[in-house]
């Protein structure tokens, strides 16, 4: 299949890198929209190491951050940047408890970037509703996102030669972030929710469908040449590995319970 650009594969370089942090004692007092019970701490703990082991097997070297409970989502690092081949954009967080855990981030960036960019008030930006996919950046306007944020971010990776292409989420039920519901496994192809799968924003690439009891997968990772899935969704997994995609189911049931998936947990590039 040859679909992919000069520019496709700037993008699809190999990670090497990731940046991690532990859930914090107090995990269970972030923000979550949905009722799925309190997560088991321990259980957190569990699934967090094999995620950060999966990270390492597909290659990436770990910056591991200490645990911070001045902020209960902050294991949830995805949202405090946006990381391309050619910059960081550090992201202004669109729950206002989450504000702090920008700066840390930055710090932790500095070994790898000379400098960034930045959202700016009032525009808000989660990483979460930011998919990049070959030369485009889908970006989710929803509860967390707004219109400025998303136009701020627009203007900087125009500037930077990749095509922004904005989605407005605020009607889908059932889903946080943009990236709750799509997700780029490479090769033109996003797997996607039903709710968006016929969206006009992503015509120019073919969508592997995710099943209506599956969506929770769709949140799906690749990461070099393994794709990190949701353990317990075996018809999403069935349809990457007929495609010829090598899949690495993980647990996610106590990141579930707060909004988070695997996209969630780590900052790779």
């Amino acid at each position: 299949m040859s679909r992919q650009t000069s520019q496709d594969r700037e993008v699809n370089i190999r990670l090497r890198h990731a940046i991690v942090r532990p859930p914090a004692l107090n995990f269970a007092d972030g923000l979550t929209t949905v009722d799925l019970g309190v997560p088991d701490y321990e259980r957190a703990l569990a699934q967090h190491a094999a995620y950060c082991e999966a990270l390492e097997r597909c290659g990436l070297a770990l910056t591991r951050l200490a645990r911070d409970a001045r902020h209960p989502d902050s294991t949830f690092v995805e949202d405090t940047a946006i990381l391309t081949p050619r910059g960081a954009i550090l992201t202004r967080p669109g729950a206002p408890s989450r504000a702090g855990e920008v700066e840390e981030i930055r710090g932790a960036l500095s070994p790898f970037y000379p400098g960034f960019d930045r959202i700016e008030p009032p525009g808000t930006l989660d990483g979460g509703d930011i998919c990049e996919a070959e030369d485009r950046f889908f970006i989710g306007i929803s509860e967390r996102t707004n219109e400025e944020g998303a136009r701020q971010l627009a203007a900087i990776l125009v500037r930077d030669g990749y095509t922004p292409v904005l989605v407005d989420i605020r009607g889908v039920e059932g889903i946080l972030h943009l990236k709750s519901g799509i997700a780029c496994v490479g090769e033109g192809r996003l797997v996607a929710i039903d709710a968006l799968a016929h969206d006009p924003a992503l015509r120019n690439h073919e969508v592997i469908p995710v099943e209506p009891a599956e969506g929770y997968a769709a949140n799906c990772v690749r990461v070099n040449d393994r794709v990190l899935v949701a353990a317990g969704h075996p018809r999403l997994e069935a349809a990457l590995q007929r495609l010829g995609y090598d899949t690495l189911p993980l647990e996610m049931s106590e990141f579930r319970k707060m909004d988070g998936g695997l996209s969630c947990l780590s900052l790779r590039f």
